[in-house]
């Protein structure tokens, strides 16, 4: 008896070990799918999703025209013209979407002047991030400070910072440009930067009308040595390399907190001063329309290839 149990423990033993090795032979030999093989919307396809009669009518801001042009010329296939597009930039921009001429926009987050707008004339508006973008504050080259707190620069523009040996630099008085208001970067200065801290007053020749000028008036060796400016990182580093690189590269970024803002700062949120582009719909959109349909393609995985393909940093 004894040994006909220990026959039996062999056996069975010996039945593990041949389909243990069956199962680990047909794992490992067995055909994987190929990219071919995989499900549609596994893939990501280059086929246009739209014609140009049926794109939806999009707005955008200065920093985001790049990206919705990637965009208009991914889902169509088409090279299209962008000087006809008609853009008019973030402000305007909202009024239009409230206002029901436009479908969609990418832009900045929304000013307390545009909210109220869009609550006067009964409109909701749906808002979702589409890319990663960093506010960053830069100064010109040769000015010797490299970083500063935040809490500095919300007292530099608060007006209790004012000479730049206060913050390690040299013994100058600091120019401290702004933004008009509800431009999309003076709006971020005030929601991202100072939050409930009073933003002071500015001369009326340091309140400058375009990010551009800012940039360069900061560039100059002649009056641009003791003063700061703002504006997003895309716009200060990719976009403006496009206007004037020489003029680009004679302005410096501050770290900030001791974060330098970059592409991988941005990506895994180390720079301490985030936020992103937004596409923005009206609420009452129907949930069938082309402009729904545009806003999910941004954000699918081919969008955001776009979008990092056009320079920008992806959300997903």
């Amino acid at each position: 008896m004894k040994k006909f149990l220990t026959i039996l423990l062999v056996l069975v033993i010996m039945a593990a070990i041949v389909c243990a090795c069956f199962f680990t032979f047909r794992y490992f030999t067995q055909k994987k799918p190929s990219t071919s093989e995989l499900k549609p919307e596994e893939k990501i396809t280059s086929e246009p999703l739209f014609t140009l009669d049926n794109y939806p009518k999009v707005d955008a801001s200065l920093a985001t025209q790049p990206l919705t042009n990637a965009f208009i010329k991914n889902f169509t296939g088409i090279d299209v013209d962008v000087t006809t597009l008609g853009y008019s930039n973030t402000h305007p921009g909202y009024i239009k979407l409230i206002d029901d001429e436009v479908d969609l926009i990418v832009v900045t987050e929304p000013s307390e002047d545009e909210l109220a707008y869009a609550q006067s004339k009964g409109v909701e508006l749906e808002i979702v991030p589409v890319v990663k973008e960093g506010f960053v504050f830069y100064v010109n080259e040769k000015n010797p400070v490299d970083n500063l707190t935040l809490e500095e620069v919300q007292k530099i523009y608060s007006g209790k910072i004012t000479n730049w040996s206060e913050v390690g630099g040299n013994d100058e008085k600091i120019r401290a440009f702004q933004r008009n208001v509800n431009s999309g970067s003076q709006t971020g200065m005030l929601s991202l930067v100072m939050k409930d801290i009073p933003l002071m007053e500015p001369l009326t020749e340091d309140r400058i009308g375009s990010m551009v000028d800012i940039i360069n008036i900061v560039s100059s060796y002649d009056n641009g040595l003791n003063s700061i400016g703002y504006s997003y990182y895309y716009y200060a580093t990719t976009m403006y390399d496009d206007i004037d690189k020489d003029v680009a590269d004679r302005i410096k970024l501050l770290g900030i907190n001791g974060v330098k803002p970059n592409y991988d700062t941005i990506k895994d949120g180390s720079y301490p001063i985030q936020t992103a582009y937004y596409i923005v719909i009206r609420k009452d959109e129907p949930q069938d329309s082309n402009t729904r349909k545009l806003r999910d393609a941004m954000l699918s995985a081919r969008g955001q290839d776009v979008a990092k393909e056009a320079g920008y940093v992806p959300v997903n």
